[in-house]
């Protein structure tokens, strides 16, 4: 029996994470606070977060069976399916400060030849089968064919489950420009991705809401039938058929954001797995992200700790199709700070 959540991780890591005592001095000597290790990649985190609220969830990425990645999955008792590749696992290190912000500092990843291609293909095939959810999530190893997720979401539609896709750059943009039967059922971009998509400045994207429903509406014109655009520490918007919603998130300790957005995703699609109305999976989603960036490292969420946090939900517009109105013209979406971005 398939799981209802199946998450596709091409890129796979294991996600070191750093904890500075202070800013980072170039080119001196720092003594780290206790750090960790945890297997990631941005479908994994989500797998990670959905299996922490206690539902069903499959993941499949690309490992060596004895890849230590394969060894942490199975030790959280995530159920996995792994194609054999040659190359390890890529590592990924994350440097934060205590004051949350983090940079990161991502491998490249191993090349995946076009057998490991189709056995993946084949393998999330066959898990979507029955799935009410499919997540492509993350980079796209080097030299994989940049419309690949173009290519996943169209051999998925007969499968009946809904897909999501999450990445940045050339693969987003490939994507988006392969056409709608190619568009996935819900995309969760960042206020950066948004601008690469809608050729308009972030920084103008983030300051002035009309532009921002503008480039929304631009998406569904596209052929995507759901956007969850995540602003970091200024919360989220969710826009639909059903109209459009923004969220802000509650005061938090920002520890550690990476991984935030992937929680966000996590919430989003476990909110719908209980049949709950949009505003409240916009408010699922923003509260599993704020949760996440309280907590160190790349750590998921627990249920208790995503409840205990109060997340205020508003109707942009909530009648008619995105893109059939527009808000007053200098309505203002706070600036993104960097910390609050997702990283692929």
């Amino acid at each position: 029996m398939s799981a209802p959540v199946v998450t596709f991780t091409a890129n796979p890591s294991l996600d070191r994470t750093l904890v500075l005592p202070g800013p980072l001095p170039r080119g001196g000597v720092t003594r780290l606070a206790p750090s960790s290790t945890e297997p990631g990649g941005k479908g994994v985190n989500v797998a990670r977060a959905v299996a922490a609220a206690g539902s069903d969830v499959r993941t499949v990425l690309p490992a060596a069976d004895d890849d230590p990645i394969l060894r942490a999955l199975h030790g959280l008792g995530l159920p996995t399916e792994s194609v054999p590749v040659a190359a390890p696992a890529r590592t990924n290190y994350s440097l934060v400060e205590p004051d949350g912000t983090t940079t990161k500092l991502n491998e490249p990843g191993a090349p995946l030849d076009g057998a490991a291609r189709a056995a993946l293909a084949a393998a999330l095939h066959r898990h979507a089968e029955g799935a009410r959810w499919v997540v492509l999530s993350g980079s796209l190893p080097p030299g994989t064919p940049l419309d690949w997720y173009a290519e996943l979401v169209r051999s998925l539609r007969d499968s009946g489950a809904r897909i999501a896709v999450d990445t940045s750059e050339a693969p987003l943009q490939a994507l988006l420009a392969a056409g709608p039967d190619a568009a996935p059922d819900l995309l969760k971009p960042n206020s950066e991705e948004l601008a690469q998509l809608s050729g308009v400045p972030e920084t103008h994207l983030t300051t002035n809401r009309a532009a921002a429903l503008a480039a929304l509406s631009e998406l569904h014109a596209r052929g995507v039938a759901e956007v969850l655009l995540t602003l970091g520490a200024d919360g989220a918007l969710l826009s639909c058929a059903e109209g459009v919603w923004s969220a802000t998130p509650p005061r938090i300790a920002v520890r550690s954001t990476v991984g935030a957005g992937d929680c966000s995703l996590a919430g989003y699609v476990l909110a719908d797995l209980a049949g709950a109305p949009p505003a409240e999976r916009l408010r699922s989603a923003v509260a599993h992200g704020a949760a996440s960036a309280a907590l160190p490292g790349s750590a998921v969420p627990t249920p208790a700790q995503v409840a205990a946090l109060r997340v205020e939900v508003s109707g942009v517009r909530t009648v008619g199709l995105p893109g059939t109105a527009t808000a007053p013209p200098h309505t203002s979406i706070t600036t993104v700070p960097a910390a609050g971005r997702d990283v692929h």
